[in-house]
């Protein structure tokens, strides 16, 4: 079954409506679930969620998006801060946060000098081009903390 079909059926089973349009995925989605396109109705849908967190939760992301598109449509509110979208994604027991996908992972450490700042960085940074946004000092990328 492709994912258009999948959210067909879904649309049908949890909202009693046909769902017209076209659904894709997007691997470029990083922070969530899916997305709603009001301008040409479509869907996108981000497949590492439904890798790694299996169909149960995908479904539940499907409603979420769903919501969305059924709501705008029929004309009511539609967004994530209206009555109308909250109350029909508690009835479809749709969820409201997609699940984070994996945290970020910083490869280096620098701490200030002075005042003990801590700077997480995914780059290296030149030690003798910045300094500690807090107070001035050096930074160093050994912790001066614990050498004492």
């Amino acid at each position: 079954m492709n994912l258009t079909d999948f959210v067909r059926q879904v649309s049908l089973e949890d909202f009693g409506c046909d769902f017209r349009h076209q659904a894709y995925w997007n691997k470029r989605l990083r922070t969530t679930g899916g997305r709603f396109f009001p301008n040409d109705g479509h869907l996108d849908f981000n497949p590492k969620h439904l890798e790694v967190y299996g169909e149960a939760i995908f479904r539940q992301i499907v409603r979420h998006e769903l919501c969305h598109y059924h709501l705008y449509f029929q004309g009511k509110g539609y967004k994530h801060q209206d009555r109308d979208f909250k109350q029909l994604l508690k009835e479809v027991d749709g969820i409201r946060f997609a699940p984070k996908l994996q945290e970020i992972s910083y490869k280096h450490t620098y701490y200030c000098q002075n005042c003990g700042q801590i700077y997480p960085r995914r780059r290296r940074i030149d030690l003798k081009k910045y300094r500690c946004g807090r107070c001035q000092g050096k930074l160093s990328d050994e912790n001066i903390a614990n050498q004492s």
